[in-house]
């Protein structure tokens, strides 16, 4: 097998050079440079210590398959192709090129991040009386004046050679610029009439520190051009820990940039027109739209013979600028279907949604089935098979292989084939009731939008629980038998924080609820509510709970009684049968909460 990489020692003075001629230059997906001046003078001693910095990646450009946008390193103007980019060395390599071998003055920052532009000078006497290294690394200003006292008083003054001569200052902007170093020595000499002392010292402060500097090597791996596209987004991630990690966006947007398309400003327009329509859809991540683009593409290459249908990291990598133009505006409507499918099944807001991932197949079946959604018999169809995933738990962990079965098997299942293995292995244990305790859980959430689809009212206005309510009442998940209540009476708190005794209120109605047993509740709300003994009888039992129950205080009867009804509710979502729930054994259970 052929090896994906190589590792040797390479000069800085060659590296720095192709740097200069535009061989070697950094992906686009590169983060902006953002080194401190101290940070530079700490990474220049190092250097002229011969310590060591680091080992650089770079990776093999020129003929190789893969294809990003590129850019010139900061303080270098070429307009080239690169042999060679950065993978990793970025921040080191931008702060020794800038300081160490351009002639401009150095973009950096101060500690409290203020812009400011820099020289660097290294003082000879420093350098040669033994204090650490980086107390003899000066930075001047662009002016090369360095004042006090608001600008009352020159404590430096740099800004002509002679001054440097005369504070025995070397500019480290030419140490690997042998010629400049030759003449900037000859003129320094000259300058003290070749003084014995001074030819003695810069023969000292050559030999210790800039010929050490000037043959500097530096361990660098190059991964060859023969590498995935994969392969890069993994080694990128897995060098760059400390810093800013690489999506997989980040590289496809570098890959279609070499072809002027500017896919980051192409997702925020669309990312922008799907919240604007549905809020919920700001949970959807620009790495969520390219994995559902992919999964279009790879389906529709897939019923004209192709390959079977994937949406690996690798294919996402591979997926064309063409392909992307051509399904995108599908894709985003694709979307917005789903958003508005979504709060059909009373799903509003973006913490109450079950699964985020489970939004990528679902957006792709509505891009591909476009108008057959409108078919009752396909809508009923989607409905149980989203169910299914929620409750059956099938999209909490890795899941680029179920989208892909997933969106085969529901349009097989839709064209009269097999039901999709997310619905025929889908089941609920009715004991999983008990440990659904808090909205960590998809299945939780699950059972809270079916109370509400099944026509839940608020307790005192009787209003429906629809889509303007729920944003204009602050609904939320409340206890029915209230918490305090209930641990004064002792009931376990593996049932009286369960799914089973919540349900969605308006907080005007949890407010007059209080920790009220419920039979005092239940009349504080006839009272502040001017609502009907009947009226309310009404309004609570569309929340599937027993109100005889209620007013005589019966928990345990309330709880079985409820507990089969929302079993039921999620049988009828799911197409399945599923047994009631049996708590003759569970009254000193240890439940797992989730």
């Amino acid at each position: 097998m052929t090896s994906t990489y190589k590792s040797n020692d390479i000069s800085m003075a060659d590296i720095l050079r192709d740097i200069d001629q535009g061989n070697i230059q950094l992906p686009d997906f590169q983060r902006g440079w953002v080194w401190d001046t101290d940070r530079i003078r700490a990474l220049i001693a190092s250097i002229s210590n011969s310590y060591p910095i680091g080992a650089l990646m770079f990776l093999e450009y020129n003929g190789s398959s893969i294809r990003f946008k590129h850019r010139p390193f900061t303080g270098s103007n070429v307009d080239c192709s690169p042999d060679t980019l950065v993978l990793d060395g970025q921040q080191r390599l931008t702060s020794i090129y800038c300081a160490m071998y351009c002639r401009e003055a150095v973009p950096t920052q101060t500690q409290k991040h203020k812009d400011v532009k820099r020289f660097y000078y290294m003082d000879i006497e420093k350098c040669l009386s033994g204090i650490d290294r980086i107390d003899s690394i000066i930075s001047v200003p662009e002016d090369k004046i360095i004042k006090e006292d608001f600008g009352r008083r020159i404590v430096l003054d740099l800004s002509t050679r002679e001054k440097e001569f005369e504070s025995h200052m070397f500019p480290l902007n030419i140490v690997f610029d042998n010629y400049a170093c030759s003449m900037w020595m000859n003129d320094y000499q000259r300058y003290y009439h070749y003084d014995r002392d001074i030819l003695e010292r810069y023969a000292q402060f050559n030999a210790a520190v800039l010929i050490p500097m000037q043959s500097y090597k530096v361990p660098v791996i190059t991964l060859r051009k023969n590498i995935p596209k994969e392969a890069v987004c993994q080694v990128f991630e897995n060098v760059n820990t400390g810093g800013v990690s690489l999506t997989v966006f980040e590289l496809v947007t570098a890959s279609f940039a070499v072809d002027n398309f500017d896919l980051r400003k192409d997702w925020e327009h669309r990312c922008e027109n799907m919240c604007e329509q549905v809020n919920l859809l700001s949970t959807v991540s620009n790495t969520d739209f390219l994995t559902a683009v992919t999964l279009v593409s790879r389906y529709y290459n897939y019923k004209s013979g192709g390959m079977a249908v994937s949406c690996k990291k690798r294919d996402v990598l591979d997926l064309k600028l063409r392909d992307y133009r051509k399904y995108a505006d599908d894709l985003m409507h694709g979307f917005i279907q789903t958003g508005n499918f979504l709060r059909e099944q009373r799903i509003f807001c973006k913490r109450d949604l079950p699964y985020t991932t489970q939004l990528i197949p679902l957006s792709v079946l509505f891009a591909v089935l476009k108008n057959r959604t409108l078919d009752s018999t396909v809508r009923r169809k989607l409905v149980r098979w989203y169910w299914c995933g929620v409750f059956g738990e099938m999209y909490g962990s890795a899941n680029e292989t179920r989208f892909a079965n997933d969106v085969t098997g529901v349009m097989e299942w839709l064209d009269g084939g097999l039901e999709p293995n997310t619905v025929s292995r889908a089941g609920f244990d009715p004991e999983r009731l008990l440990s659904m305790q808090n909205r960590l859980s998809a299945a939780y959430k699950g059972v809270m939008a079916l109370i509400l689809q099944s026509g839940a009212v608020d307790f005192v206005s009787g209003r429906p629980m629809d889509f303007s309510t729920f944003l204009e009442e602050n609904i939320d998940i409340h206890h029915i038998f209230p918490k305090s209540y209930c641990m004064k009476e002792g009931y376990e708190k593996s049932k009286w924080n369960s799914i089973v005794n919540k349900t969605p209120l308006t907080a005007h109605s949890n407010r007059i609820i209080g920790g009220n047993k419920p039979s005092v509740y239940l009349k504080a709300l006839e009272n502040a509510g001017h609502v009907s003994k009947d009226d309310l009888t009404k309004y609570v039992e569309t929340h599937h709970i027993s109100m005889a129950d209620l007013q005589e205080d019966e928990f345990n009867g309330f709880f079985q009684k409820r507990a089969n009804a929302l079993l039921d509710l999620i049988s009828a979502s799911m197409g399945k049968s599923i047994p009631s729930l049996d708590l003759s054994h569970s009254d000193n259970a240890v439940v797992s909460l989730s």
